[in-house]
């Protein structure tokens, strides 16, 4: 079954894990080299971030990939905040999940909801979002079925906007939700070390 296989792999990485900040961090390597770092809020164990590296061909890391949490903003660190705001009315896609829901928030988006059109496209295996006046368009997949091997499902898939925002749900099958909660077991197997001093494996 895809799920387990998955949830075995997970099983199998290597994983350290921090607390740091109120956050559960958790760093696993695979057979294969690459890594994924998690952060998981430490009281509901809500996930918070998931980011990906993997090797180049030569074996360089190469930079994280943010699959769940919010973007840095463009510069942040090295340019001066009146900079960064150039960027502020751009659409910001990030992935914010819920214990029951996959959650995608696309802020600065100030059309009103009937422009707005969500769907799922089977062939493509993807979620596309589009608007009637054609100033917006996105689409995306949803990784966690890709690797569970799921298929998608119309029915699941709602949205709302509200401040200038369009949050996209779409409800977890039970087999993730069943998986996640067995991952969260796993989770507390692993030896967790406690720092302050903001030095973790998955930064």
């Amino acid at each position: 079954m895809a799920v387990t296989g998955w949830l075995e792999s997970l099983r199998a990485a290597e994983k350290t894990a921090l607390l740091q900040d109120g956050r559960r961090k958790v760093h696993y390597l695979f057979p294969d080299g690459k890594e994924m770092a998690e952060e998981y809020d430490e009281k509901t164990s809500e996930l918070l971030v998931r980011k990906w590296r993997v090797k180049s061909a030569l074996g360089a890391l190469g930079q994280w990939q943010l699959e769940v949490g919010e973007p840095t903003p463009p510069g942040a660190g090295s340019l001066g905040p009146e900079l960064i705001k150039e960027s502020n009315a751009n659409p910001i896609f990030m992935r914010k999940d819920t214990k029951m829901s996959f959650q995608w928030r696309i802020r600065n988006l100030p059309y009103p909801k009937d422009i707005y059109s969500v769907c799922v496209d089977q062939k493509e295996r993807c979620i596309i979002v589009r608007t009637t006046n054609k100033k917006y368009y996105k689409k995306f997949s949803i990784p966690d079925l890709d690797r569970y091997q799921l298929p998608l499902d119309d029915s699941s898939l709602s949205f709302a906007h509200a401040n200038c925002t369009l949050i996209i749900s779409y409800q977890k099958p039970k087999e993730v939700v069943e998986a996640e909660s067995e991952l969260q077991k796993e989770l507390k197997k692993v030896k967790t070390a406690h720092s302050s001093d903001g030095d973790c494996k998955t930064q």
